[in-house]
């Protein structure tokens, strides 16, 4: 009898420890949760800024007061590129090529003012998902892939470019960088031109400066090596853009798209937009290329010695390339 009790008292003092252990064991996954929906909750509630700001692009709709009576233009003499202003620029970009330049007015004084000092421009490709700021860092290349624009760490970080380019979008190769987000939004809209009729019906990228939109024609979408594209290739250089641009028009895989991009040169200026490449695919990246648009008729011209393509529905244009971002970012 004395035994049997004792079996039982044994028996029963290792209850209150499993009871213990499952206690912790459900506290612990509770915290865990609590991470994730506080982490989730945090990177919601940046992307719902980031919507604001966009909404606050576009420019309101006013009635005009009255009609005006018509008058008689006086010719005016030819300007040079960077005489004329933003409203003038963007009319000798559509009368030139043909395109309708989206009407967005980023209020970049109040932007950097308000915002984030690091915002210089704006990219925009219409019916997506990508309307976002461009930040650079000044010192640190990385921050605002684990950065956020009000200065929090975490997702969704930032769009953003690196000190290697300048900040006018006149180096051979301009790459930007964004996360591919799962749920579809920063530079995860770029995978959508895997698609051969969303990459024939989407052919324009927008960047809007304070003095200036540039407009890129799209020529490629497909995956590249993680090579960092401006440490790797020395683009600084006509030879050396030319050496990179040999080794894009020598790309062949399943989801690549290419249009006339055997048409640009080393004398171009292109814009890269870079995102991850698949999750099984570490080791690559997805890449969005357009060549800038600029406009040489007359006293009016943003540059010289550009190339130049034909084509039956854009008058003669001259292309500036961007190089292939850099493989930083994270699905």
């Amino acid at each position: 009898m004395s035994a049997d009790r004792k079996g039982r008292k044994g028996a029963g003092g290792k209850r209150p420890v499993w009871i213990i252990g499952m206690i912790i064991c459900l506290a612990g996954a509770a915290v865990a949760i609590f991470c994730l929906v506080r982490a989730g909750a945090a990177s919601r509630r940046e992307e719902e800024f980031l919507d604001q700001l966009a909404d606050q692009t576009v420019p309101s709709q006013t009635e005009p007061e009255g009609e005006s009576q018509e008058t008689v233009p006086t010719p005016e003499p030819e300007k040079s590129w960077e005489e004329l202003s933003l409203e003038e620029k963007n009319r000798k970009l559509e009368e030139t090529f043909g395109i309708d330049i989206p009407d967005k007015e980023p209020d970049f004084a109040s932007l950097q003012a308000e915002v984030n000092p690091d915002i210089y421009a704006w990219v925009y490709i219409p019916d997506s998902t990508i309307d976002y700021p461009i930040l650079q860092h000044p010192e640190d290349n990385s921050y605002y892939l684990n950065y956020n624009i009000d200065g929090s760490k975490g997702r969704p970080g930032c769009i953003y470019t690196e000190n290697y380019n300048t900040k006018d979008f006149t180096d051979h190769n301009t790459v930007v960088y964004g996360h591919n987000m799962r749920n579809g939004t920063m530079f995860a809209g770029l995978h959508r031109y895997e698609d051969s009729e969303y990459f024939q019906s989407h052919p324009y990228i927008y960047i809007y400066t304070p003095e200036e939109v540039f407009v890129y024609r799209v020529f490629g979408a497909y995956e590249f090596s993680n090579i960092h594209l401006l440490a790797g290739y020395d683009t600084t250089t006509e030879e050396g853009f030319g050496a990179y641009l040999k080794d894009v028009k020598e790309v062949r895989s399943m989801n690549c798209n290419f249009d006339r991009v055997e048409e640009v040169t080393e004398q171009d200026r292109i814009l890269t937009l870079s995102t991850c490449a698949a999750s099984n695919k570490p080791d690559h990246r997805y890449l969005v290329q357009g060549v800038q648009l600029r406009v040489e008729t007359g006293a009016v011209s943003p540059d010289e010695g550009a190339g130049e393509t034909g084509s039956p529905d854009v008058g003669e244009d001259t292309l500036n390339s961007t190089d292939a971002a850099e493989d930083q970012n994270e699905n």
